[in-house]
């Protein structure tokens, strides 16, 4: 991926995890790669904790340093890449002090892209800011989730926002669009003949995503238990995977057609009666527990969450897409933290031969799948039976693995990098559109409503296990069962 782009980026909340944990060290290996970034491109980081310059290049080699890849550090990449930087110490609650911002970018090359690394509250006064000194124009704007917390606030955002910027220009990031996985999974679906004929409801049994975390809340508790699972992942995360498993074949894959497709399929999803809610949803809180042999506390005694707090740790809950290729197919949707393994995939059940003359093996459902595993490995693995070695015809699970390591000498991108290099390139096919946005809120808010209404407390489950029996029982009613439950 080449480019002679050049452009300034400017980083709000320079000196926040985000920026130390992802986006500088995404840049940097987009530097260090060569021909990524051009050459006269400039970061601006934007901060107010930080003296100068001088002090926030001292901030960035003993914070970000760590975090760029594992295969170390080349030091004289590592200094041409802080020369890229430049500082401006900013109060975000002043406007005023956006004219040293202005002044800073005025001389600098090539498109301007503000990254807002911030709280979701800052944003609208950001944006206007930028406008009040002129900073709008030739522009983009990133905006990281969560992007409001319902319908209705996530809407006044958008219109805040879109009143200084165009649609075109707002890009708002969801970093599992940007995973190899994910990339590949269109690669598979869609430039290939092999697997498209069966991507319908004729040979695809159930599908299953999930996003596990083994980590708790940490020290986001304050944020977390006024936020909860459904917001924080499923209305955003899930929900876009899911779109990107079930949409239809773009004509193209430029932005609009992409991006067409995906809301089709939000657009789609079978409303959720209230009456319904406790059949298809589930959600849990995690109790203490031990993960890795090590105890950890349950959720309730985590600094900054409310006592007695009913924030949901945990979801799983069953979709259903009403169009011709997918009715009668449930999508199984989980994500929790504080569970057994921090993984996160894409489970497609193949329907099982409709008459076996092999044994019961090729009859059971699931014998035939494909699993697109997003992290912490990524890999996809196409699971068949074949017969076992020796006398009799026994049938055994086996699997190909698609290893594209061995086929690409390139190491796979980080899913940051990515989608940095597609703002900075001006490419949003992997970016969320408002009304893809508006559609997931729309489909999420009926469970929201009914659980904030609910006396019911979350399930509890505790720590290191997989969640709630619940979330079991849901797909034992389909005759079906979470992956790991296989093995």
């Amino acid at each position: 991926m080449q480019t002679d782009s050049s452009f300034t980026f400017v980083l709000f909340g320079g000196t926040g995890d985000l920026s130390m944990r992802k986006i500088l060290p995404a840049l940097f290996e987009a530097h260090r790669a060569g021909g990524m970034l051009a050459d006269s491109g400039k970061i601006v980081a934007v901060a107010r904790h930080v003296a100068d310059r001088a002090g926030y290049l001292e901030w960035v080699n003993e914070h970000v340093k760590p975090h760029v890849s594992k295969k170390g550090v080349d030091e004289a990449a590592w200094a041409s890449f802080l020369d890229r930087i430049e500082f401006v110490k900013i109060d975000l609650g002043n406007p005023e002090d956006f004219a040293l911002l202005r002044d800073a970018v005025s001389g600098l090359p090539g498109i301007r892209v503000f990254y807002l690394a911030t709280g979701p509250s800052l944003f609208v006064p950001i944006c206007r800011a930028l406008a009040s000194v002129g900073l709008n124009e030739n522009s983009r704007i990133v905006l990281e989730k969560p992007l409001g917390y319902d319908l209705k606030s996530s809407n006044a955002i958008n219109d805040a926002v879109g009143e200084i910027f165009a649609e075109e220009q707002i890009y708002r990031i969801d970093h599992y669009l940007g995973k190899e996985p994910v990339q590949n999974l269109l690669a598979l679906r869609f430039g290939n003949a092999l697997f498209e004929p069966l991507w319908r409801r004729e040979w695809v049994e159930s599908i299953q995503i999930t996003i596990a975390e083994e980590l708790g809340v940490e020290a986001r508790g304050d944020f977390y238990d006024n936020t909860g699972a459904l917001r924080d992942m499923v209305q955003n995360h899930l929900l876009q995977l899911l779109s990107i498993v079930a949409m239809e074949p773009p004509h193209s894959m430029d932005s609009d057609s992409v991006r067409d497709e995906k809301l089709r399929v939000l657009r789609a999803l079978k409303p959720i009666d209230s009456r319904d809610i406790g059949k298809v949803a589930v959600r849990g809180q995690y109790h203490a527990g031990v993960i890795r042999g090590s105890a950890v506390p349950a959720y309730a005694t985590e600094p900054g969450v409310k006592q007695n707090s009913t924030t949901e740790t945990f979801v799983a809950v069953k979709v259903e897409i009403e169009n011709w290729r997918w009715a009668g197919v449930p999508f199984f949707l989980r994500t929790g933290k504080r569970l057994a393994d921090r993984v996160a995939e894409i489970v497609v059940n193949f329907r099982a031969v409709p008459h076996s003359a092999l044994g019961a093996s090729a009859l059971r459902a699931g014998a035939n799948r494909l699993v697109i595993r997003l992290q912490p490995n990524e890999t996809i693995r196409l699971y068949c039976l074949a017969k076992q070695p020796g006398e009799g015809m026994n049938l055994a699970s086996v699997h190909l693995d698609l290893a594209f390591d061995q086929f690409f000498r390139e190491g796979q991108m980080e899913a940051y990098q990515r989608l940095l290099l597609d703002v900075i390139n001006g490419r949003l096919a992997l970016f969320v559109r408002r009304d893809e946005q508006e559609a997931a809120w729309r489909w999420v808010e009926p469970i929201l409503n009914e659980w904030a209404a609910s006396n019911k407390p979350p399930k509890p489950y505790a720590s290191g296990t997989w969640g709630p029996a619940a979330a079991s029982a849901m797909l034992a009613q389909h005759d079906t069962c979470w992956l790991e439950e296989e093995n």
